[in-house]
């Protein structure tokens, strides 16, 4: 089993930028996936990007495509979610997500999940 623990959460302006981490500990793989996903208030959890761990092959939805990079550190376990020109509508929970599997992880059926982190968005 893998533990995920996020960080970097928090309530900003729009237009600017936050990055939320991710450490990654206990039964840890070095191939597969990790990723992020989220939940706004009254609607279901949604994929937000995802990275292959051993190649670094990177995928996003298209909602946030051009704005959100996701990057991985391997030394350290650790993904990472860059969040530029936030939006209102980018305020939701972010859960960072893990699975021995890219496609599955991106079906939104990863084996493990943070407990999230909080971003709001808001003037």
């Amino acid at each position: 089993q893998v533990q995920l623990v996020e960080s970097g959460g928090g309530l900003v302006q729009p237009g600017v930028s936050l990055r939320l981490s991710c450490a990654a500990s206990g039964r840890t793989f070095s191939s597969g996936a990790m990723g992020w996903f989220r939940q706004a208030p009254g609607k279901e959890r949604e994929f937000v990007a995802g990275i292959t761990w051993k190649s670094g092959i990177t995928y996003y939805a298209d909602s946030v495509k051009g704005r959100f990079t996701v990057s991985r550190d391997i030394p350290k376990n650790t993904v990472y979610l860059q969040m530029n020109s936030l939006k209102p509508e980018d305020t939701a929970v972010y859960y960072c997500a893990a699975d021995p599997s890219a496609l599955v992880l991106r079906q939104g059926r990863p084996g493990s999940w943070g407990q999230g982190t909080q971003v709001t968005v808001s003037s």
